[in-house]
């Protein structure tokens, strides 16, 4: 049985995602990333801090050489709410802790700042990591996590893949569509064709998911185009590489937001798109697709 995030565990999270990641911890929606409005770790659970560690991360230049986890024994109700069994525990990652072990932890309580971590890429806005493991598990393990849900309605928004550049980072360009339907109100993500939203890297990780449940031999279609098939409790992705103004892109990263800023993110190292500059994308059959810590 999945561990189900109660709705309240997401207030201060602008976004969030279970598939967006290529690490293993992520494997069949097994973890989720919480998006915070401030740069604070906040807690989205409740229990007693067991222990805390710092690991070192891949060196990357625009990242800290050293990343933390902080181990949280579940409170009881926090379990009961959730559907864990008693006695639980909830690894999160990416925060420096400011909380030691032996301290009780509230839903919304301030863990830390976040920090920039090497596991993830330059594109990649700072968040907060959560997975949950069952009694007696360990928590030191990167895989081994249980399949996480999160109960809140994701709104599905349609859009026909046009937009303008209104951001440009090293590796990435925010165009100033789609828009959110109800910001600020509900969360909402790009949906396929189908009018189910779509959650993931499309398609620089290997697999992807929907928010919501999708059929047992469900389909997903972008554009016309047939982007993946469901996979366990997520999507398979097909070959098929996204474009922009015709040119090959890393893929577009996918996530469910409540915030006004929400905006398609195309991760392109390479593209040369001016501020203000309209950008059409495509998804297209591949025989060489791009897939990101893979192998």
């Amino acid at each position: 049985m999945p561990v189900t995030l109660p709705p309240n565990a997401l207030d201060g999270f602008r976004r969030f995602s279970r598939f967006n990641s290529p690490y293993p911890a992520h494997d069949d929606g097994r973890a989720v990333d919480l998006y915070p409005e401030d740069g604070r770790g906040i807690s989205p659970v409740s229990g007693v801090v067991r222990e805390t560690r710092t690991v070192g991360c891949p060196d990357r230049p625009y990242a800290a050489s050293e990343d933390h986890l902080i181990v949280v024994e579940l409170d009881d109700e926090w379990c009961r709410r959730s559907g864990a069994e008693p006695g639980s525990i909830a690894r999160i990652l990416h925060v420096i802790p400011e909380a030691s072990p032996g301290d009780h932890v509230a839903v919304g309580d301030d863990l830390g700042p976040t920090t920039r971590s090497g596991f993830f890429g330059q594109w990649v806005d700072d968040h907060v990591h959560l997975g949950f493991r069952a009694p007696g598990a360990s928590a030191l393990r990167a895989s081994g996590s249980l399949p996480v849900d999160v109960d809140v309605a994701v709104d599905p928004i349609s859009w026909d893949g046009n937009g303008v550049v209104i951001e440009r980072g090293p590796t990435h360009v925010l165009l100033d569509a789609p828009t959110h339907p109800d910001p600020g109100e509900s969360f909402a993500a790009l949906a396929s064709d189908e009018g189910i939203p779509l959650d993931g890297g499309l398609t620089h990780y290997a697999g992807g998911g929907t928010f919501g449940r999708h059929g047992e031999d469900a389909e997903a279609t972008l554009w016309d185009t047939r982007v993946g098939v469901a996979d366990g409790r997520g999507l398979a992705w097909d070959p098929v590489d996204v474009l922009a103004n015709g040119e090959r892109t890393v893929g577009l990263s996918l996530f469910a937001a409540r915030d006004a800023g929400y905006g398609a993110k195309v991760v392109c190292p390479d593209c040369e798109f001016e501020i203000g500059e309209p950008v059409s994308l495509d998804v297209v059959p591949s025989d060489d697709p791009i897939r990101l810590g893979v192998g």
